[in-house]
């Protein structure tokens, strides 16, 4: 009996490494446009010579680690970002240990997507996304941070400005009402245009749920405006059951949110911003003006 015992052992702990196995997290850099790609074949360690080549095989090799049951996560592999990497840690460029160990800081360097079986032509465009709202909102932190302190009332000028347009936020929101609403927030920064995207869903008898990273991303954008008193606007649409879209919008002028009126929302959305010529209205939404948003707050002085 003994005897048998111990010939089973090996089995056993070949299916207990199997266990510990899956529950390793991977990671999966993707070299995601041509220009990334290019900048890695100067590597010579980097074998792949074609990208449309590089992204089967990486797909299949997602697939792979799929059929293992293990959790795979998917990130966008920047090669300005590995090389500084490098320079960083002393690593060789051009070894596959150093891109190895670029890869497993990915996660916590920006966003990922899990990988569930989805065509990587469905799952890169996600992570773009991602990884561009994520830029705009470290942008647009960078830009609060930066601001200081008022002179007059010795504020933090970027955190009121935040706490300013978090009330905003949830006043829309509140006013909104029943309905799942969809938010877009443009500012002009000093650098580039900010965009900002927030979903929400309300409901007669509770506050409107909103998913926290989006919610972070759109205050910020938001207060960058208020902060900075430029330009820009909010458009919030409104969709129920049974009834037509609501489409409200707003300019900030100063720090404040104005309401345009409905011909001025009709305006906005029917006029092509290239040409200026007049666009069809879209089915099933009516232009409305926006409401007043008002918080309570002090007067702007910073």
């Amino acid at each position: 009996m003994a005897h048998t015992s111990r010939s089973k052992r090996p089995g056993t702990h070949a299916s207990m490494r199997r266990i510990l196995r899956r529950e390793v997290p991977s990671t999966v850099g993707i070299l995601a446009d041509t220009r990334d790609f290019t900048a890695m074949r100067r590597y010579r360690s980097f074998t792949f010579d074609d990208h449309t080549t590089y992204l089967r095989q990486s797909e299949q090799l997602l697939k792979t680690l799929a059929t293992r049951q293990l959790h795979t996560t998917v990130a966008l592999f920047d090669p300005d970002e590995y090389a500084e990497f490098c320079t960083e840690t002393g690593l060789d460029a051009d070894t596959a240990e150093a891109r190895s160990r670029f890869t497993a800081e990915l996660t916590g360097r920006g966003p990922t997507v899990t990988y569930a079986g989805q065509p990587l032509a469905e799952l890169l465009p996600r992570l773009i996304d991602q990884a561009v709202r994520h830029a705009t909102w470290q942008y647009a932190t960078l830009l609060l941070a930066d601001l200081g302190t008022c002179a007059d009332c010795g504020q933090d000028i970027g955190r009121s400005a935040f706490d300013r347009a978090s009330r905003i936020l949830m006043r829309l929101l509140e006013v909104a009402g029943p309905g799942t609403h969809h938010l877009v927030c443009s500012v002009p920064g000093p650098d580039e245009q900010l965009l900002a995207v927030l979903h929400a869903h309300g409901s007669a008898s509770t506050s409107a749920e909103i998913d926290a990273g989006e919610g972070a991303e759109f205050v910020t954008v938001l207060a960058a405006g208020i902060a900075l008193e430029t330009t820009g606007g909010v458009v919030l649409r409104t969709s129920r059951p049974g009834s037509p879209d609501h489409l409200h919008g707003w300019r900030l002028d100063h720090g404040r949110l104005i309401p345009l009126t409905a011909g001025e929302v009709f305006s906005a959305y029917c006029t092509d911003a290239a040409t200026g010529e007049p666009l069809s209205p879209e089915p099933g939404v009516e232009y409305c003006a926006g409401f007043p948003v008002t918080t309570d707050d002090p007067d702007i002085h910073h």
